[in-house]
C-alpha cells in the first residue's frame, strides 16, 4: 500500500538577508525516480546558519553548483535552491527515509540516518555544495533529497549514514556539529610539497629547496628573484604573476609582500616564510577567512632554510600530551563542545583554561564541564577575559569567536611550537593583522577547518552508540517551528548557552530553555537526568504536544 503524505508542510525559510519565515503551507514536491524522502526527526540550529541568514546570495555555499552535475541534472532536483531563491536551513538533522524513487538503488525505506551535509564533490564559485545551503535542509517536515548528490562518486560511501533506534533524536543530531569539533583536531595536514602542484618560489637565495623538491616533485615551478631552478618559468615582479600556486616560499621579511602573495595562495595551499634573520616591520594581514575554508596555511622559519618550515607542520592539529590549552569563547555552543573533548581526550598532562566574557555562561559552562574535567584529570579554570586577562605560555589555542583581534591575541599569547586552531568561520576576506614574525620564529602553526567529513561522523556515532559520549552534554533549549526564529536570534547575538534543537513536527512549540522546563513543561523536566535532556524526556516533549 502506497504511503500518503501531506500536500504541504511547516518548513522554515530563508528568502532574503537577515529575512526568516515560518511558511505553514510550503508544497510538497514530487519525487523523482533518483530521489527520495527524509522525514526530518530533529535538527540543531547552527551559527553557521546566522551567516547563510546575514550573507544569503552572497554565502559561497549558496552560489550555484558548477560541476559534478549537468544543469539538467540539478534542475531535475527540486530541492536545488542556489542564489536567490528561498532556501530552507537545517544542516544538523537526523531522520527517517519514508519513501524511495524507482531507481533509487542505494537507500531503503525505514532506515534511520544522520546526514553528512558538505558535498564536496560538487564546487561552487569559492566553496562547494551543502545540505541547508543550496540544497534545501531539514527545518522542514519533509526533505527530498537526490542520490547523485549523497553518494560520494570518489569512493561510493552514502552521505546518509544509517544509525539505530537507541540513542534520542537529539543525541544523534548533534553528531554533525561534535563531528565538526572532531574534524578541526583530526584534519590531516599536508607537510610537504604537492606532488604535480604548482609552486612560486619568490628569492634571490633559499637553502633547503632541494630537500623540499626531493620530498614531493611539483608539475611546475615559477621564480620571481635570482634563485636558479632548471626548468622554472622567470616572472619579474610578484605584481605580475597570473594564478595561485599550492607552495608558495618566500625569503624576506616584506609585509607588502606576503599581504600580495596571500592572494597567490591557492586552496589548501601553503606559504613558507623564510626569514633568514630578518624580521617583519609590522604585523602582517592574512585572509583568516580563508584559513578557515580555503584551508590555506603559512609557516615559517627564522632561519635560510625553506625545508625547515614544512618540517615544523604537524601532521594532525591534534591535542599533544603536556599541552597548556586556551579555549577562547568558550562558552558557546562550540566552546562547550571543544572543552568537554579537550576533558575527555585522555592526552597525557593537559590543562585547560576555558575562557569567555559572560559570567553567567561561563558559570553554566563550569557547572558542566568541571564535573567531566575533574573525573578525567584535566586541571580546568573558568576565566572572563576581562577581568583576568591571559598571560603567555600557551601551547594550543582554539578559537571560536570570529573576531580578527582574538586570532591576533591567540598568537600573541603562543609559546614556541604552539597550534593555533581558528575554528570560528570567519568570512572569506576578513584580515586579521597577526605578527607574522613570531609565527615563523616560534614556529606557531595556524589552522583551520571548514565542516566535517564521513568518517568524523562516523567516528561520533560510534562513541554515542556506544554509550562513551552523550552528545546531550552541549543541548541548552528546545524548540518546535514556532520558536526558531528566537532561536536563531539566541545563536547570532551569542546569548545562547548551548545548542538549540528543532523539533520539525512540532509547528507550535516555542523556544524553551532546558532551565525553564519545570516552570513550563514539568512532565518533560521530571524526565531530565541531572538537568541533562535525555530519550526520555524527548518522548515526554513529543507526547506533550501531540
Amino acid at each position: 500500500m502506497t504511503q500518503e503524505f501531506p500536500a504541504t508542510q511547516h518548513a522554515i525559510q530563508f528568502v532574503g538577508a537577515d529575512q526568516v519565515v515560518h511558511n505553514p503551507a510550503k508544497a510538497m514536491y514530487p519525487l523523482g525516480p533518483r530521489q527520495l524522502l527524509l522525514k526530518s526527526e530533529a535538527c540543531g540550529i547552527c551559527f553557521s546558519d546566522t551567516k547563510l541568514l546575514h550573507a544569503f546570495t552572497n554565502h559561497p555555499r549558496k552560489s550555484e553548483v558548477l560541476s559534478g552535475l549537468s544543469a539538467e541534472e540539478l534542475a531535475e532536483i527540486p530541492s536545488y535552491k542556489p542564489g536567490a531563491e528561498p532556501g530552507v536551513p537545517g544542516h544538523e538533522p537526523v531522520g527517517r527515509i519514508v519513501a524511495v524513487g524507482s531507481d533509487v538503488r542505494h537507500h531503503t525505506v525505514g532506515e534511520r540516518v544522520l546526514v553528512q551535509t558538505d558535498y564536496r564533490h560538487l564546487p561552487t564559485a569559492s566553496s562547494n555544495a551543502a545540505f541547508g545551503y543550496n540544497f534545501e535542509g531539514a527545518l522542514q517536515e519533509y526533505v527530498v533529497l537526490d542520490e547523485r548528490v549523497i553518494m560520494d562518486p570518489a569512493t561510493g560511501e552514502r552521505f546518509l549514514i544509517p544509525v539505530s533506534d537507541g540513542p534520542s533524536a537529539s543525541a544523534v543530531a548533534l553528531i554533525e556539529p561534535w563531528a565538526c569539533v572532531e574534524a578541526a583536531y583530526a584534519w590531516g595536514e599536508r607537510t610537504a610539497p604537492k606532488a604535480g602542484g604548482r609552486m612560486l618560489v619568490v628569492a634571490d637565495a633559499v637553502d633547503g629547496l632541494d630537500d623540499l623538491l626531493a620530498q614531493a616533485a611539483p608539475a611546475s615551478i615559477t621564480v620571481v628573484g635570482a634563485v636558479s631552478l632548471a626548468g622554472a618559468t622567470r616572472i619579474a615582479s610578484v605584481d605580475e604573476l597570473d594564478g595561485t600556486f599550492d607552495d608558495i616560499v618566500y625569503v624576506g621579511s616584506d609585509a607588502d609582500v606576503v599581504e600580495a602573495l596571500g592572494s597567490r595562495i591557492g586552496f589548501g595551499g601553503i606559504l613558507d616564510v623564510v626569514l633568514a634573520g630578518g624580521a617583519f616591520d609590522r604585523r602582517v594581514k592574512i585572509d583568516v577567512g580563508r584559513v578557515h575554508y580555503d584551508l590555506i596555511r603559512y609557516t615559517g622559519t627564522d632561519g635560510s632554510n625553506a625545508a625547515a618550515g614544512y618540517a615544523r607542520i604537524p601532521a594532525q592539529c591534534e591535542l599533544r600530551e603536556g599541552d597548556r590549552i586556551a579555549i577562547v569563547g568558550a562558552a558557546g555552543p562550540m566552546g562547550l563542545m571543544h572543552t568537554v573533548r579537550t576533558a575527555v581526550s585522555g592526552v597525557p598532562g593537559i590543562s585547560m583554561d576555558a575562557v569567555d566574557v559572560d559570567d553567567a555562561r561561563l558559570a553554566h559552562l563550569a557547572a558542566v564541564v568541571a564535573p567531566v574535567a575533574e573525573a578525567n584529570g584535566v586541571p580546568a579554570t573558568f576565566r572572563n577575559s576581562k577581568t583576568e586577562p591571559l598571560d603567555g605560555g600557551y601551547t594550543y589555542v582554539a578559537a571560536m569567536v570570529p573576531a580578527p583581534f582574538l586570532i591576533a591575541q591567540a598568537v600573541d599569547i603562543s609559546t614556541d611550537g604552539a597550534i593555533v586552531n581558528a575554528f570560528a568561520g570567519f568570512a572569506i576576506g576578513t584580515m586579521a593583522e597577526l605578527d607574522l614574525t613570531a609565527i615563523a620564529t616560534k614556529g606557531i602553526y595556524l589552522v583551520g577547518t571548514s565542516g566535517s567529513r564521513i568518517q568524523d561522523m562516523e567516528t561520533m556515532l560510534a562513541k554515542v552508540e556506544d554509550g562513551t559520549l552523550d552528545t546531550n552534554v552541549s543541548l541548552w533549549a528546545v524548540t518546535g517551528m514556532a520558536g526558531v526564529a528566537d532561536g536563531i536570534e539566541a545563536v547570532n547575538n551569542r546569548t545562547s548557552g548551548g545548542k538549540i534543537m528543532v523539533y520539525p513536527t512540532l509547528p507550535d512549540l516555542g523556544l524553551v530553555r532546558l532551565d525553564e522546563l519545570a516552570e513550563k513543561l514539568p512532565a518533560v523536566a521530571a524526565a531530565m537526568v541531572g538537568g541533562r535532556w535525555t530519550k526520555a524526556a524527548e518522548a515526554a516533549l513529543l507526547a506533550s504536544q501531540a
